[in-house]
């Protein structure tokens, strides 16, 4: 799962944008922001890479946040 969408709505960017500057189309854009489609490792790095941001910042972990002692 990532977090395309979120990050997008955050810095006020739309899809159509983001999806110029990686040359894909909108539809795909569209699926990786939905979480229909997950984007290939290298596709998240350039998107992280377009936004400014972590690569991290675009993922959902899959461990639950451990509770410092």
């Amino acid at each position: 799962m990532n977090r395309i969408k979120e990050v997008l709505e955050q810095k006020g960017i739309k899809q159509t944008w983001l999806a110029e500057k990686l040359g894909k189309s909108y539809n795909m854009v569209n699926a990786y922001a939905q979480n229909r489609q997950q984007p290939r490792l290298e596709t998240l790095m350039e998107i992280a890479e377009i936004l400014d941001i972590d690569v991290k910042e675009l993922i959902i972990s899959n461990k639950p946040e451990q509770e410092s002692k």
